[in-house]
């Protein structure tokens, strides 16, 4: 492909309308999570790593779109070496002759990174965070006639569902934005193919760690049905690349943000659309700057056994099993595994609950169950139902607010009050004291 600063006149441009001679290819890839660590391990060399081989895609395999479904940067308010790398990025993407095509996914600020969103696309890069927007598609075209990219932010319902008209739950707003997006599709000329692009727990993914829970507010996934009659859909959020149909996919995390991820092989889908639409799919491995081994074992064993040698250069999640905790447990560790990061105990014939670790604990639970457990815990009883309505309250003020209105959303938490009848307060002396 040809850059647009240098194409000559009637060559093919992606993203403008103009057919190429070849059939549209896409780059389907998400969750790059810019600006995320490791285990306190920074990752921005290792993401800028990614994204030097994304250029370098694009320029072998003649990339027409680098589409990528939410959760661009780690956090609503990146660093500044952040928004840095993601710069440059995109310039070196459409310089390899590439469109971009991003959406705003759970962890970005849609504010933020859909600044200039307009005046981005006379450049080809379309960043897409506004709901309303949904059914404006990103418009291509090749020998084969038109395609309608559809690239759908993330829904969240306590702030869509109004203005979508729908019911405040994640399957009711995504299904009224793909309402909007047919309507759109069956507008326009016939023959034309779509490819959606949404950021959402659809079931039947495989989940990991690394994910932020979106269940607050109704409950986390959609059914894949609500995709039945789209060209190719191209999903972000879960961080396992897979295919839940043959064009239904999740491109996964370029790297691994959890040892959950440990077996997963990290990647992008290249999409190649024919005349009929998805006419072939192929895996495109992303470079790993370290594997990922999770280990377990009495500490002797596995300072000895040779069959972990190949681990010796992995980052490393260690579980020692011996009885009695041994001493310097970490230092003799690094002795042969140099990069481990996670040591848990889980010593052999002890009652699991009674050993178990502030992480195990909260394993599997959602922000919810994990707000509740810890007013058991201070309290010695349950979160009545009026605190567990206020505290689901107050986890939907923390996920709709930017960081700058988060502290505003925690003094309005913090001057609502729960009165207990005083047979119920587990510290009445410590309040007539204090």
């Amino acid at each position: 492909m040809i850059d647009a600063a240098t194409r000559p006149p009637g060559s093919p441009d992606p993203g403008r309308g103009l057919p190429r001679v070849g059939p549209v290819r896409i780059l389907h890839t998400s969750d790059w999570h810019l600006g995320r660590s490791f285990h306190r391990v920074g990752m921005l060399d290792a993401q800028a790593a990614f994204l030097d081989h994304l250029v370098e895609v694009v320029r072998a395999e003649r990339v027409d779109v680098v589409l990528v479904a939410g959760d661009v940067y780690d956090r609503a308010l990146p660093g500044v070496d952040v928004v840095a790398l993601l710069d440059d990025a995109l310039s070196r993407l459409t310089g390899a002759g590439a469109t971009v095509v991003a959406s705003s996914g759970n962890h970005d600020s849609a504010r933020r990174l859909g600044f200039a969103a307009r005046l981005l696309e006379s450049a080809r890069v379309h960043v897409r965070t506004d709901p309303a927007r949904a059914a404006e598609p990103v418009l291509l075209s090749d020998a084969h006639g038109p395609v309608a990219l559809y690239p759908l932010p993330y829904l969240e319902p306590a702030l869509v569902a109004e203005g979508l008209g729908c019911a405040r739950s994640h399957p009711a707003v995504l299904a009224a934005a793909l309402g909007a997006v047919r309507a759109d599709l069956a507008a326009r000329a016939p023959g034309t193919r779509s490819v959606v692009a949404a950021h959402a727990f659809v079931v039947g993914g495989q989940g990991s760690d690394s994910e932020r829970d979106i269940s607050v507010g109704g409950v986390a996934s959609v059914p894949a049905a609500l995709f039945e009659g789209l060209g190719y859909v191209a999903l972000g959020h879960l961080h396992g690349r897979q295919e839940l149909a043959p064009t239904l996919r999740y491109s996964g995390s370029p790297l691994a943000y959890s040892f959950s991820e440990a077996d997963h092989r990290k990647g992008t889908w290249l999409v190649e659309l024919g005349a009929d639409g998805v006419e072939r799919v192929d895996a495109v491995p992303a470079p790993v700057p370290r594997p990922l081994a999770v280990l377990s074992g009495d500490l002797t064993d596995l300072l000895a056994d040779p069959v972990h040698a190949r681990d010796e250069r992995a980052w490393c999640q260690v579980t020692l099993t011996d009885p009695h905790r041994p001493a310097e447990a970490m230092q003799r560790l690094r002795t042969r595994f140099p990069h481990t990061l996670e040591l848990r105990f889980a010593p052999r014939g002890a009652v699991e609950a009674a050993r178990a670790g502030h992480a195990e604990r909260l394993a599997g639970r959602d922000d919810l169950e994990v707000c509740c457990g810890f007013v058991e815990h201070v309290r010695g009883r349950p979160a009545t139902g009026e605190e567990t309505r206020l505290l689901r309250s107050a986890l939907e003020d923390v996920r709709r607010a930017d960081p700058e209105e988060q502290g505003a959303a925690a003094r309005r938490l913090a001057g609502r009050t729960v009165t207990l009848p005083p047979d119920r307060d587990p510290v009445p002396a410590r309040r007539a004291a204090g």
